[in-house]
């Protein structure tokens, strides 16, 4: 249902932390104008720990209603409360988004049983298509293969994004679901692996400031074209790595801010990126011919 290169948008902010719509409208014209498959809004690049249920929920029907059907929109609308996920996730589907991203349940750390019953009941209850999403470095939970397998056969469960960047996760996955369920990177370093053995994807960082070569490159890749997916992913190498110099979205929100796209503003607890690191993430930008 969902391919190819899907920005984790970020969402942009005034100096003092007020949502910036004129810039979110600036940026999802960039991402159309620049052949993006896809928009996922308040992930965890879209700063989704800072906002509230509110801001979470209104920035989501903006950026739908930017897009009005230009790209689909995937919304970010998990929690570790099975409650709130399912208040966000149905917010979300009556805001028009076309399927729903879902990281697995942080700090609370229940069980695989605990796991599937968690997104059973959001399945259930929400009947939009949802996008499993595994990131255990930044959750402290893992979704492990035989909990997957299970919940592919919920038909509203279409995805998965495994984040772990571990290629023999991917396969082991592949393995016991087969075609019941897509595969779409969330590391962007080692996507283009994922593509060429048959992922559908990837939720990117680096495409919020390279869209067109992610874009390209994810295409190549997905095509099983891996000599070109190389070539295209080359200059762009070095943003997968310093993007994440300090804890995402930090750097990406300075490049986008380099960039013109929006300002610099980010919330507490996360703080605009060290000097020390702008000259870096600089020069990879210029070996990505972005600036």
């Amino acid at each position: 249902m969902f391919h190819g290169s899907m920005v984790a948008l970020a969402t942009p902010m005034h100096d003092d932390g007020g949502l910036d719509f004129e810039a979110l409208e600036r940026l999802v014209e960039f991402h159309i104008e620049s052949g993006t498959d896809a928009i996922v809004s308040v992930g965890t690049t879209g700063e989704s720990p800072t906002l509230n249920e509110k801001d979470h929920c209104v920035v989501i029907r903006k950026t739908v209603d930017i897009a009005a059907g230009r790209l689909p929109v995937i919304a970010g609308t998990g929690s570790n409360c099975t409650r709130e996920a399912i208040d966000l996730t149905r917010a979300a589907m009556e805001s028009g988004a076309d399927a729903c991203l879902l990281v697995t349940p942080y700090y609370n750390k229940p069980t695989q049983e605990g796991l599937y019953r968690h997104y059973k009941a959001l399945a259930e209850t929400v009947a939009i298509p949802q996008i499993l999403y595994n990131v255990p470095s930044r959750t402290a939970c893992d979704l492990l293969p035989e909990t997957v397998e299970r919940l592919s056969k919920i038909p509203n469960i279409i995805g998965i994004k495994e984040a772990t960047g571990d290629l023999q996760r991917v396969q082991e996955i592949f393995d016991v679901c087969g075609d019941s369920l897509d595969i779409y990177g969330g590391d962007d370093a080692s996507c283009r692996e994922l593509m060429l053995m048959g992922g559908k994807g990837v939720i990117s960082v680096t495409s919020n400031i390279a869209p067109s070569a992610m874009r390209e490159m994810c295409a190549a890749a997905i095509a099983g074209n891996a000599e070109a997916a190389e070539k295209l992913d080359r200059p762009l190498a070095g943003l997968h790595e310093l993007l994440f110099l300090e804890a995402n979205p930090i750097p990406v929100k300075w490049a986008l801010a380099e960039m013109g796209l929006m300002g610099y503003g980010i919330r507490l607890p996360l703080t605009k990126l060290s000097e020390s690191y702008h000259e870096t993430l600089r020069q990879a930008m210029r070996k990505a011919g972005v600036i």
